[in-house]
């Protein structure tokens, strides 16, 4: 029996999300969910239903996990505990700081409806997270080093877009390469916020449009751009388009820690990721969770979990037995 999935949000993630499950035999596409008029969304899947998102009610029992494709801003904080009353879900939320919270809210309504609520899914939270857990659990002593980039930021392009006389925008997250090298060497280093990564911009402003006003909002954005060196470069649409039309990404996690009696040997643990596609990446994370939530569900499981608490053989289609002989 195929896992059955549904999909709320239909955006990039969601696009991404319906590419994942195609590419999982275990796994069909359902139902889709929309804010916008369902008969205006043209999905990549035939024969496959677009609803409301009003009409989440009336679909329970033809999806068994419910991926949430929106925003961590706006969307999931409210969208992921309603929706795991009804569901067994998971979501990509993304502000580490406001994860605690997000998991207190998503568990109390999960262990309400009996559900299973996987939350916080994808690349980082989510593999990254793994990986920084398993090199602090192996080398207690060390120091955690987390690089993103080069690639797409999109929250911080679409704060670029929302200044007077933008029309468009990418900006790209760059790791500092010294900064990298001197971790990499074992020097353990302290490291600022400015001293990691820098920030660069492509804009496409108005015609007549003051660009030495722009490009002092955007280099004095607080959260955003104001603790990193950041250039700005104003282009046309068409270069925009033709050039920086993708959402590539990736990054690093790199755990420098000892070992001996009086920590004389040095060990270095290296995890990266270098995306095509951040969206697409995403997305085949969260399926693979996706099946997780269905196991755990069919074992009577509910409340909130994380990346932390799914076994990985929970993760993968292949039997226990194939695992062992192909991959251990």
């Amino acid at each position: 029996m195929s896992i059955r999935i549904g999909i709320f949000g239909y955006g990039n993630l969601g696009r991404g999300v319906e590419c994942a499950v195609r590419q999982n035999s275990d796994m069909e596409l359902a139902a889709v969910f929309t804010r916008r008029n369902p008969a205006d969304v043209s999905i990549l899947t035939e024969g496959v239903p677009v609803y409301h998102a009003s009409d989440a009610t009336n679909h329970t029992n033809e999806i068994d996990v419910m991926i949430l494709c929106g925003g961590s801003a706006t969307d999931l904080p409210n969208q992921t505990p309603e929706l795991v009353s009804l569901y067994n879900v998971v979501d990509s939320f993304d502000t580490h700081a406001k994860i605690p919270e997000h998991f207190a809210n998503v568990d109390a309504a999960a262990k309400k409806s009996g559900k299973i609520g996987i939350i916080s899914v994808g690349w980082d939270p989510g593999m990254f997270s793994l990986n920084r857990m398993y090199a602090n659990a192996i080398l207690p002593q060390g120091s955690d080093y987390t690089f993103w980039g080069r690639g797409v930021s999109q929250g911080h392009s679409d704060a670029i877009r929302r200044i007077a006389g933008v029309l468009d925008a990418k900006q790209y997250t760059i790791p500092v390469e010294a900064a990298l090298k001197a971790v990499r060497a074992g020097e353990n280093p302290e490291l600022s916020t400015r001293q990691k990564h820098i920030r660069e911009c492509f804009v496409v402003a108005e015609e007549g449009a003051d660009l030495s006003r722009i490009e002092n909002e955007i280099k004095t954005m607080p959260n955003y751009f104001a603790d990193y060196d950041t250039t700005v470069h104003f282009i046309s649409m068409e270069e925009l388009k033709r050039e920086h039309s993708g959402i590539p990404h990736g990054g690093f996690v790199i755990r420098s820690g000892q070992t001996g009696w009086n920590h004389e040997h040095s060990h270095l643990i290296e995890y990266s990721l270098k995306l095509d596609s951040n969206p697409e990446f995403t997305a085949s994370v969260i399926a693979a969770f996706a099946r997780a939530a269905y196991r755990m569900a069919q074992k009577g499981e509910s409340g909130c979990k994380t990346v932390f608490d799914v076994a990985p053989a929970m993760l993968s289609a292949e039997s226990g037995e194939a695992l062992r002989a192909r991959l251990l």
